[in-house]
Order: structure tokens, then sequence, then C-alpha cells
């Protein structure tokens, strides 16, 4: 079985986020950037399937130089090798067809990928690379099996979890539950070691007209000043609660 992993190049969630040029881009400055957490859960039920089946793991990322370290951390985690598409990840739809280029090229069985990155939460990079690519397609998985050909699968729905059988080939957007934050892998130095002689690929993106583009980023506004009562003035914290906080 061959799997390809799709790995996000994410800021880590404790970083302070700034924009540039009139907030119309991300200031990268001082940012330390991670394995995007959903694709570090699928990444390591690949490493399972790697252990228990055999099976080969390509990581893949869209993304310029920088990213690299993040693929290299991939490496030293367990995967075979990976490839780096050259290119700026502009938009979801630009991802997932650098993406689907990549799989019908090297005839992956089984994609898996999170749901969603954490830094736009686009959530459909996943579901579009299924669609370029007329596979069978399970979002929010919490579960899976291969079995040969066969896939039993979980996924999480509103109000509980729904279990499915499919076949591959099948692309998965998975999210914690695929395996447990427990068992996620901490590379030690001889991954690190290893990860160093493994082959990491620089293939240039094919041909592509971007439809969107991002206008302006805006952070949160920031919390207003807390306004303390007096413990004793109840009635004063009714109303502001009822007509100023407008809660009951």
């Amino acid at each position: 079985m061959k799997i390809l992993v799709c790995i996000s190049h994410v800021p880590d969630t404790t970083s302070k986020i700034n924009f540039t040029d009139n907030d119309t881009k991300f200031d990268a400055n001082g940012v330390q950037f991670v394995i995007n957490p959903y694709d570090e859960f699928v990444l390591t039920r690949a490493m399972w399937f790697k252990e228990k089946q055999g099976a080969t793991v390509t990581v893949a990322n869209v993304g310029t130089a920088s990213t690299e370290p993040t693929l290299r951390k991939a490496l030293a985690i367990g995967a075979d090798d990976a490839i780096r598409i050259n290119a700026e990840p502009t938009d979801g739809f630009f991802v997932a067809k650098q993406l689907a280029e990549v799989v019908k090229n090297g005839g992956y069985d089984l994609v898996l990928a999170g749901k969603e990155s954490i830094d736009y939460n686009g959530a459909m990079v996943p579901g579009i690379v299924a669609s370029l690519l007329n596979y069978n397609f399970i979002n929010a998985c919490i579960g899976i099996e291969v079995e040969g050909n066969n896939v039993t699968a979980s996924r999480e729905i509103d109000g509980g979890k729904e279990s499915l059988a499919t076949t591959l080939p099948l692309v998965i957007g998975g999210q914690k539950g695929v395996v447990e934050e427990k068992d996620l892998r901490i590379p030690n130095m001889r991954g690190i070691m290893m990860a160093r002689q493994k082959p990491l690929n620089v293939v240039e993106p094919v041909s592509f007209e971007n439809t969107t583009a991002s206008s302006k980023f805006e952070k949160p506004a920031a919390k207003g000043a807390v306004k303390l009562i007096d413990a004793n003035n109840v009635g004063e914290l009714v109303d502001l609660l009822h007509n100023e906080a407008k809660v009951i």
C-alpha cells in the first residue's frame, strides 16, 4: 500500500500573529512553524500502517524552501520520503490541484490529510483532492482500518459517530481520534539523523490560474476593560447583564 500524507506548515498556536502591507500579508518574522496538528494525527496513523502492514509513506507539502524543516520533521517521525511542490500556497483549490497531481504521478492508494489546517481553517483541501481524482472520500475521520482493498472507518457527526465501509483508492480528512495525543511521536536522535539521508524531492507546480486572493486580514478586536460590581449590588449586575451585555 502506498500512502501519501499531506503536510501543512502552520504557525505554532503560541505564536503572536501580525500582518503587514496594510493587513494584506501575513508577517512570518519571529513565528515558529510546526506540522499542522491534524496532519500529525494522520501521519502517526500512517506510521502504524507502515509498521504493521509494510506500507510505504510519502509526505507532501505545497510551499517554499522555508517549509523543508517541517518536512524533515515528518521524515524524522518515520516517513520514507518527502515531496515539496515549489510554490506559495495561495488558496485551498491551488493546494489541492498540486497535491492531486502528485497523487496521479505517484499512484498512491491512500491519501491522508488533516481535515483542515489551523491557520486558515478552510477545511476544503482533502475534499477537493478527492473530487479531482475521483477517489472515495471520508471527512472528520476518527478511525480507519485497511484490509487489502477494503476499508472500514468511522467519522464524527453531530451527536455521535458514523461507521463506514469503502474501498481504496481513498482520501481521508482526519482529526484527533485517528490516533490519540498520547500516541503522537516525537522524533528521536536516530530518526533525526536518518531524516537527513532520506530523499526530499522538489517538483515544480502545474500551471494553474488562481481565481481567489486574500484582500485583507483582521485580528479579533481587543477585549474591553473589566467592569467590577460590588458583591452587594446584585441589581446593578443584573441591569448591566441585561441592558449592556445583553446576555439575559
